[in-house]
């Protein structure tokens, strides 16, 4: 397999299809041989690909001298050329002049602040020219159309990292400080990845956060989509600090994925690695996965070859792991990238229970056949057998598990199908009634209407769904009603418990590979079940960079939940460091619970826990199902629940689908971590 990754010519693809630096030398040539002060047609379009290319490569200098010298030949060009070609390469030198801003500043100098809109003082640029001089390049397309949305945006943007917003935005362009403002307020997470050195400059990629060494502390996993990325582990310590085992664990070479999930597909007790590569390559994505086995010494052995998850492969990034016909072991799902290039059908990988598996997609009925980028699953309809949500940029599916091997396509029927253009997806238990929800992210590859929309304008535009589950199997679209009707762009995703108040919040992680797709990452707060307020402003979370796979975790282990966000775009110039934003603490109360399966998955996914107390003299369920959180990026399979001011656990209670089983524990104490082995009486208290 490192052979195999090592491969120049997986790097060439990649680059064809994102970077097109191949180009580079042929362009340049022909730009040279141009007649001096001939042909400023040509020479326009040789340097306007020319600059695009270095943006892209980062070699940002030289792009904003090319687009530079493009623009320059504009009044040579005025009748000749189509004026919103023109614009539009006045536009890419304002995004060249404002990457050239984050690189000295953001990159170089960067600051706990940095990049989270509305920028304060603390994230104000020292060096200023690349943002002044977009600033200008800006103010002078909104003079000759005030309706360009996107410019709007990056002017507001400019003007506060050189600390003159508002008061130096014109009254027309100004976007008002009341449309960053937070519905409630929250506490202020700090960003401290760096002090932990946790912030690795990459591209776009996937989270782990899980215990990999068996220490019952959580370690970090990271994928990088650039093929010649390294995957990176980071093994956890007890005193909240990190060290790079990357190396030592055997990892080196493995490269280049744009997602990360972890599994125990062998009931060995140790958690392994699958990587997918190949998303957004289309015919060029028949890229070998990687399964990374762990030997249980510290090290890990790509066993993809001898498993037979090689022998046919697509481009997919959505990939998921569950028991779906109650055997004992874990399942895989490949949601895979089917298009007018590419037929691209989904696998469901059997696991055969000797280290191999065999895809039996076609006979269980869920080949999909559609353009994938997220995948869940989770029994909605409480039958013991997980169902399957498959989120793609058409419409949705939803896979009820019919438990005899086979699945039947319900979404239409059930009303599930949407958004058309989807990303991220989860099965969660939002309002604690003991039936599990769908949530299903929007993308939409644009500034404009995300600007329109937040300026208070109507759009076209699609918004995500929360599918509130109601007991019978059937859902109700409840977005709305429970103030998610925003538009978001959204990539990586996840959900965990910020408060402890047993309700389930989410973060979205946006953006699109484009430059000016600057658009800050949101966090929602649940309350109490009944609505979802965004505290994206109040707590600190409103990260600008390209943002990918999401994990929360108590990384620090003072009993509340911090988030990491995997940060960085797809082009090589677009790269930023990941943030972990630490979690000041709300004071209430919190239960780890550790499971161990025997007849079941030795992880215990697909497992339901209720934990039964009394919070202010009113009795109340708090459930979890165990799964990794969302389809994009991955939670510690270990569950924390937050208990809110409850004092003591009544009931804590764990179902097993597979081995139709219920344990029930009473008096459990708070703030601790348990393990519960299957058909065991007693709880074991981790330290």
């Amino acid at each position: 397999m490192l052979a195999y990754l090592a491969d120049p010519e997986r790097m060439a693809e990649y680059d064809e299809v994102f970077i097109g630096a191949g180009e580079l030398p042929t362009l340049r040539a022909a730009l040279a041989a141009l007649p001096p002060g001939k042909q400023p047609t040509k020479r326009w379009d040789f340097l306007c690909k020319i600059a695009m290319t270095e943006l892209r490569l980062g070699q940002t200098e030289a792009a904003v001298a090319g687009f530079k010298e493009a623009c320059d030949l504009h009044p040579q060009l005025a009748g000749k050329m189509d004026p919103e070609a023109l614009r539009k390469a006045r536009f890419h030198l304002a995004l060249s002049w404002l990457r050239l801003g984050e690189n000295a500043n953001c990159v170089a100098r960067h600051t706990s602040e940095s990049c989270l809109v509305p920028i304060g003082p603390k994230g104000v640029h020292l060096e200023q020219q690349g943002s002044s001089e977009a600033l200008r390049v800006l103010l002078a397309l909104l003079a000759e159309d005030p309706q360009d949305l996107p410019s709007r945006w990056l002017l507001n943007l400019a003007a506060m990292t050189v600390g003159e917003y508002p008061q130096a935005v014109p009254k027309a362009h100004l976007i008002p400080p009341a449309a960053f403002s937070s519905d409630e307020s929250f506490p202020r997470f700090v960003d401290v990845a760096p002090e932990l050195g946790l912030n690795s400059m990459t591209l776009s990629g996937g989270v782990i956060v899980d215990d990999f060494d068996g220490d019952d502390v959580l370690d970090i996993v990271a994928s990088e989509s650039l093929p010649t990325g390294q995957l990176l582990y980071f093994k956890g310590h007890r005193d909240g600090t990190f060290t790079d085992r990357t190396e030592a664990a055997g990892l080196t070479g493995i490269v280049g994925g744009l997602n990360a999930i972890q599994t125990d597909y062998d009931n060995d007790g140790f958690l392994d690695i699958h990587v997918p590569r190949g998303a957004w390559l289309f015919e060029r994505g028949r890229i070998h996965p990687s399964l990374l086995h762990n030997d249980g010494d510290g090290t890990f052995t790509d066993v993809t070859f001898a498993a037979g998850l090689a022998e046919e492969n697509y481009p997919t990034q959505a990939v998921a792991w569950a028991d779906y016909d109650n055997d004992g072991d874990l399942d895989l799902y490949v949601a895979n990238e089917s298009s007018p290039r590419i037929a691209a059908p989904s696998q469901l990988f059997r696991n055969d229970g000797d280290g191999t598996f065999t895809d039996v997609a076609k006979a269980a009925g869920v080949l999909n056949n559609r353009y994938a980028k997220g995948v869940a699953f989770g029994d909605y309809d409480g039958d013991r057998f997980p169902d399957l949500y498959v989120s793609n940029l058409e419409l949705n599916r939803l896979y009820r598990n019919q438990g005899d091997g086979t699945f039947a396509d319900v979404a239409e029927a059930l009303g599930v199908v949407k958004p058309e253009r989807s990303f991220p997806t989860w099965f969660f238990d939002y309002d604690n009634d003991g039936v599990l929800d769908i949530y299903v992210a929007t993308f939409l590859p644009r500034l404009g209407p995300y600007v329109l929309d937040l300026l208070g304008g109507e759009s076209n535009a699609e918004f995500a769904c929360l599918y509130k589950g109601d007991g019978r199997g059937g859902f109700r679209e409840v977005a709305k009603e429970v103030g998610l009707d925003e538009i978001t762009v959204t990539m990586g995703a996840n959900f965990g418990d910020l408060d402890n108040d047993g309700y389930l919040d989410f973060y979205l992680n946006t953006g699109f590979p484009d430059y000016e797709a600057l658009i800050p990452s949101k966090m929602y707060w649940n309350r109490g079940g009944k609505k979802f307020a965004d505290v994206t402003t109040a707590g600190g979370f409103g990260h600008l960079q390209k943002g990918h796979g999401v994990a929360f975790a108590d990384l620090d282990r003072d009993g509340d939940q911090d988030v990491f966000a995997e940060m960085g775009g797809a082009f090589p110039g677009d790269a930023f460091g990941n943030a972990l934003f630490r979690n000041p603490g709300f004071g209430n109360h919190w239960v780890t619970v550790k499971l161990v399966g025997v007849r079941s998955n030795r992880p215990g996914i697909g497992a339901r826990i209720r934990c039964e107390i009394t919070e202010n003299g009113v009795k109340r369920s708090v459930y979890k199902h165990v799964n990794s959180g969302g389809s994009f990026g991955a939670n510690p399979l270990r569950q924390m629940i937050g208990l809110g001011k409850a004092t003591g656990i009544g009931v804590l209670e764990v179902y097993w689908p597979t081995s139709d089983l219920t344990q029930t524990f009473r008096d459990v104490p708070v703030d601790a971590a348990f393990e519960i082995t299957e058909g065991e009486a007693e709880l074991r208290r981790i330290e």
